[in-house]
């Protein structure tokens, strides 16, 4: 062992103890800054801690001795961030820094469903080498029920399960995406000729006996993403709706710009989305749910003016842009088609139920500006429309855009310092989201699951650890899971790197990612940013 391992330990236990302190109080004295900073700039450089040292000294630097002063907490902390960094850095040695292949949050999401959690965790730690955003799911049931949110470009199923086989799911996945490509490769044990032809006539793209070599399913995985991305990027039309896809969208604002620089009169852009979707989703199914869209999307384009451009952004949202049209003329436009849309009726079995849209709307007047700018202010319209009870069409103010919605994070951890870092890395990135952050921290997963802060309807993302005291964080997702409401909870576990038990019990409990600790802090905020999707 180091000689000095047992003077980094302490001397790490002396700044969570301080930050413990502060997590209770809102204001902080500026002699109490500086006497941390003396005290880690004093001791860091004799155990060893050289960068620690020289980071404080440089703070004490620019913060001054004798400033009576107080200080918010939350400013410390953020200023502080960094500091906490090097402790986590040196904390877990090396091996977080010398990882390769950082993610950004956009890479081709992979689902693989297989009830062996032991192969789950083969086959994802090797994809997630090659670059690609893994979801392992063991239970096929919740991989059904997931893939709405998930949204793959390749999905890997494993024919043999014990709740359900992979031809089930492969059925009723090829059900859903018959308008659709999005690749299917099953994987077996049994490589009869009966069984491959069975797969192949179900509609899978690919089929790859059990045991293979990792560098072969990468390959031909590889492959069915090259296939993909050529079909989107050869089709402009959306597959379920038959409307313009956001692939049109940079193209027709082109235009639009073109015929502003000839005639100067100005166009509208407006931003629909259905009301209460996920509640048509859940209640009818999502088979329902697609009728609801593709009828959606048929009613604008039949009652639009033959002109206008109608475009499904994603999901339940979708664009409509009206060339020559001042804000005054496109608003009676959307409250006509509001007024025609909520007299409509769909059809669930002997239910019959209606649905209205809400509609954020903004007049571009400068097409200098990027469409990115205008779909933002159309946002924040639509956002405000449905704060004020939705089937409304609200037109933007041309001002800078509000936050769209506002999500709850939860960080679960009882090591101090990985609060401090953990709670930075998310503020700074939902700082660039235009997503308002409740965001809450706790010790243990006993104080958090006894807090009252996270019940309600909204979602809430959990970042939680898998060993703490009281109550670890398996215990912790296994009472999430066990709610009625537990789809609204998104869990990332940190676990540690030869935890494999606990990895394979926290994949069969439901957690929908873990990371292995140690862990860089980009790769985190990148799977934060993929939760965020699959939390829309």
């Amino acid at each position: 062992m180091d000689r000095y391992e047992k003077y980094r330990q302490h001397f790490l236990k002396n700044i969570r103890k301080r930050l413990e302190e502060w997590e209770n109080v809102d204001e902080i004295a500026h002699q109490d800054v500086y006497r941390l900073l003396h005290s880690i700039a004093g001791t860091a450089a004799m155990i060893g801690m050289n960068d620690i040292g020289n980071y404080a000294r440089k703070l004490m630097e620019q913060w001054g001795e004798n400033e009576e002063k107080k200080w918010k907490a939350s400013d410390v902390k953020e200023r502080l961030a960094p500091l906490f960094q090097l402790c986590y850095e040196q904390q877990i040695g090396e091996v977080a820094q010398n990882e390769q292949g950082t993610k950004q949050g956009d890479e081709p999401t992979v689902l693989l469903i297989d009830d062996d959690p032991s192969f789950l965790m083969y086959v994802k730690e090797h994809l997630e080498q090659n670059g690609w955003y893994v979801v392992a799911i063991a239970d096929p049931v919740k991989a059904v029920a997931s893939f709405y949110d998930v949204r793959p470009d390749c999905v890997v199923i494993d024919i043999h399960m014990q709740t359900k086989t992979g031809f089930e799911v492969l059925a009723f996945l090829k059900e859903k995406l018959k308008q659709q490509f999005v690749p299917m490769v099953m994987v077996s044990i049994d490589d009869r000729k009966e069984t491959r032809m069975k797969s192949y006539e179900m509609g899978a793209d690919d089929f790859i006996p059990k045991p293979f070599d990792i560098d072969e399913l990468i390959v031909r995985i590889h492959r069915q993403l090259e296939r993909k991305q050529l079909i989107d990027e050869l089709l402009l039309l959306d597959e379920l709706t038959h409307v313009y896809n956001r692939k049109y969208l940079k193209q027709a604002y082109e235009q639009l710009k073109s015929d502003w620089h000839r005639t100067h009169e100005p166009f509208c852009l407006a931003v629909l989305d259905i009301d209460h979707f996920k509640r048509v989703n859940d209640q009818y199914g999502h088979l329902i749910g697609d009728v609801v869209l593709k009828q959606f999307a048929q009613f604008l384009k039949t009652n639009v003016r033959t002109h206008d451009i109608v475009i499904r952004f994603g999901g339940e949202e979708f664009i409509v842009l009206l060339p020559a049209t001042e804000a005054s003329e496109a608003f009676l436009v959307f409250e006509r088609l509001r007024e025609q849309f909520e007299r409509m009726t769909f059809q669930s079995g002997e239910t019959t139920f209606s649905c209205t849209f809400s509609t954020g709307l903004v007049e571009v007047n400068d097409p200098s500006k990027p469409i990115g700018h205008w779909i933002e202010l159309a946002d924040s319209a639509l956002y405000k429309a449905k704060n004020t009870g939705r089937n409304c069409v609200v037109l933007a103010k041309q001002q800078e855009a509000s936050y769209r919605r506002t999500v709850k994070v939860a960080i679960v951890d009882d090591d101090a310092i990985v609060r401090a870092i953990v709670t930075d890395v998310v503020q700074k990135m939902f700082a660039k989201e235009k997503v308002a952050l409740d965001l809450r921290a706790f010790k243990d997963g006993e104080q958090f699951m006894t807090s009252e802060w996270h019940h309600g309807k909204e979602s809430c993302l959990v970042i939680l650890d898998g060993v703490m005291p009281k109550m670890d964080g398996l215990e912790v997702l296994q009472q999430l899971r066990s709610q009625k409401d537990s789809s609204r909870y998104k869990v990332i576990m940190l676990t540690a790197r030869k935890s494999e038990h606990d990895i394979a019990r926290a994949l069969e409990l439901g957690a929908d990612d873990y990371m292995t600790k140690p862990f860089k802090l980009l790769e985190l905020e990148a799977r934060i940013r993929h939760m965020l999707k699959r939390m829309n």
